[in-house]
């Protein structure tokens, strides 16, 4: 939790939404491919507003957040899995 906290921290524009960062891992709108091995978890936070979550998983009870930030348009990026 610690790490989270540093990003959040590092980003003046995510230094309100913390809980949502989490909120995005566990119940993004969807998840794309990211470079070397990550992925990007992306939840929809209005109509031109995006949080972009870009982790690595170690396993699939593990893993660790890379950084975070904000998109005022829909993230490309090849997507691997989305919320029906």
């Amino acid at each position: 939790m610690k790490d989270g906290i540093i990003i959040i921290e590092n980003h003046d524009d995510l230094a309100s939404y913390f809980f949502e960062v989490l909120e995005t891992i566990e119940k993004p709108t969807f998840i794309s491919m990211g470079n070397k091995w990550t992925l990007k978890a992306v939840m929809n936070k209005g109509k031109d507003k995006w949080l972009v979550v870009v982790y690595r998983e170690i396993s699939k009870t593990d893993g660790f957040v890379i950084t975070a930030y904000f998109l005022n348009k829909r993230p490309k990026g090849k997507i691997i899995w989305q919320q029906s």
